[in-house]
């Protein structure tokens, strides 16, 4: 695997869309102070996925797109594309050829692309894990750098030397499962905390759920109290109305004999 191109539009001072050829071998870029070798080396750490500014050597992420001169009006965006030969496949890819592309417009947004298509930080990210060409990589010394690896702290270091020793996935990874395992211990805590809650609902429930039994059997009760008063009633009327047509029948029968 090896470097094959770098393509820079808008990025600090290139205005004008330039394409870096690269060739196995040893390739120096060369020029008088000032005229934007580092910024070669910024554009390579700024497309791996560098959220730094400081390390961009700007004030805000902004900064990195070009902003005009007295004869050049300012871009609106800033544009970043590196080519690696993946022929023997070090890239976990089914391409012979990887292009991973940044993006940075002036309304803030961005946008990472993987051989064209869209992707994630985090895709980027893991792709160059244990290469060396990460952002945090040892391919990439710039300017000043080497006096800060060596007066760095311990574990600035040893970031380096985890990815010359091929161990960031691995740390990677457990650093991902680590805090999904405190995540899924905190979920448990306030689980613990609502059982807890609720069982001390369970005896004032349960007393509940007596009374509320109780409620139901004596419901039941007085609906077929209910019933048997609304039988005895009607056959009660009943009654009443057989009595009422005997004596009507009575009284028409006498009425009829009298007026005979």
């Amino acid at each position: 695997m090896y470097l094959k191109s770098i393509e820079v539009h808008g990025f600090k001072s290139f205005a004008n869309k330039i394409d870096f050829k690269f060739e196995n071998g040893i390739t120096g870029i060369v020029g008088p102070n000032g005229s934007g070798k580092s910024n070669v080396a910024d554009a390579v750490r700024w497309v791996l996925g560098e959220q730094r500014i400081k390390q961009l050597r700007g004030a805000s992420m902004q900064d990195v797109i070009f902003s005009g001169t007295e004869m050049r009006k300012p871009l609106s965006y800033a544009s970043v594309a590196i080519t690696l030969d993946n022929s023997d496949h070090v890239l976990p890819l089914d391409y012979d050829e990887v292009t991973v592309t940044r993006r940075l417009y002036r309304s803030g947004e961005s946008e990472y692309l993987l051989n064209g298509t869209v992707c994630r930080l985090k895709d980027v990210n893991e792709l160059f894990y244990d290469t060396g060409i990460g952002k945090e990589g040892y391919s990439i010394i710039g300017q000043g750098q080497i006096d800060k690896i060596l007066s760095g702290r311990p574990e600035e270091r040893r970031e380096l030397f985890d990815e010359a020793a091929g161990i960031v996935k691995f740390k990677k990874r457990k650093d991902a499962s680590v805090k999904k395992l405190e995540s899924e211990e905190g979920n448990l805590v306030r689980v613990k905390d609502i059982l807890s809650e609720l069982e001390k609902q369970v005896g004032p429930l349960e007393k509940q759920a007596e009374v509320a039994k109780v409620y139901l059997k004596k419901k039941e009760e007085l609906k077929s109290l209910d019933v048997n008063v609304f039988l005895l009633e009607n056959d009660r009327l009943k009654g009443q109305l057989e009595s009422v047509e005997e004596k009507l029948t009575t009284a028409t029968e006498e009425f009829d004999e009298t007026n005979s």
